[in-house]
């Protein structure tokens, strides 16, 4: 059983000329609307990834972030993580933890 539920890193927050860099937008797989986001408001977000040295035994990496409100109609959130994302994680999977619970 898996603890978590899948998406995608769409890019930072941007207009025209700017770019915020400290928040992430993040479509979640299976949400459609602005409402389906609320159950995910304040989850746990990982990005995991492999670097190329080991360290303490392995060379997985994981940036953790959590989910800030939602942005748009179409089901996207926004997140801020720790460290802000590097821009190779464009397009690359992310896992939304689905704790800490708010019910």
């Amino acid at each position: 059983m898996r603890l978590y539920a899948k998406g995608r890193v769409l890019g930072y927050q941007r207009a025209k000329h700017n770019v915020k860099e400290h928040t992430s937008l993040l479509q979640i797989e299976g949400l459609r609307t602005a409402e389906d986001t609320d159950f995910y408001l304040g989850k746990r977000v990982a990005y995991v990834y492999k670097a190329k040295r080991i360290i303490d035994g392995s060379r997985i990496r994981v940036i953790w972030g959590r989910v800030t409100r939602s942005h748009g109609t179409n089901g996207v959130v926004r997140a801020k993580f720790r460290h802000n994302l590097p821009p190779k994680s464009f397009g690359a999977s992310i896992r939304i933890m689905l704790y800490p619970s708010r019910v």
